[in-house]
């Protein structure tokens, strides 16, 4: 596959063929959606390498999130995960089968399961953060913890203005 186009050569193509657009082009907002990418490809690899899908690293990963037993409706772990998760029934179901969650009766209404963290739930998205979290750091490296420290600041600002 072709390596992309880096920012600066979208910004220079639009710059000498796009002018209109170029004026009102926020670079900030293109390399945010590359790095956006950047990571959601480095989530990929790691979790593929331990037989998982996007949508069960979200639900494994919001359910560890919670305080022990790691349990939650299915719309509340729907509004808790990260990244949203279309098809959560699927999802469940595959996690069930995996014996990664376990479903539970839920004493609040009784239409509606628990989903829990299993144990060897537990087990594997506390491996799985660990390589992600250590991938993501070997990045994050190449600026100083100041520089880490202020962009986070920057970062939470421009966030706020949606959350």
């Amino acid at each position: 596959m072709p390596k992309p186009d880096s920012i600066n050569q979208i910004l220079q193509k639009s710059a000498d063929n796009w002018p209109e657009s170029f004026a009102t082009i926020s670079p900030s907002i293109l390399r945010l959606h590359r790095i956006h990418t950047y990571l959601h490809h480095n989530m990929e690899s790691v979790v593929k390498h331990h037989q998982l899908q996007a949508a069960d690293f979200g639900v494994l990963e919001t359910l560890r999130k919670e305080p022990a037993p790691f349990c939650l409706s299915p719309t509340q772990l729907y509004c808790a995960m990260l990244f949203s998760s279309g098809g959560l029934t699927k999802v469940l179901t595959r996690l069930t089968n995996a014996g990664l969650i376990v479903r539970l009766d839920n004493p609040e209404d009784k239409r509606s399961k628990l989903v829990q963290l299993s144990d060897k739930g537990k087990v594997l998205i506390e491996q799985v953060i660990l390589e992600l979290h250590q991938k993501e750091q070997r990045k994050m490296a190449s600026l100083t913890v100041d520089e880490q420290q202020h962009l986070d600041a920057l970062l939470k600002k421009l966030l706020g203005v949606w959350e």
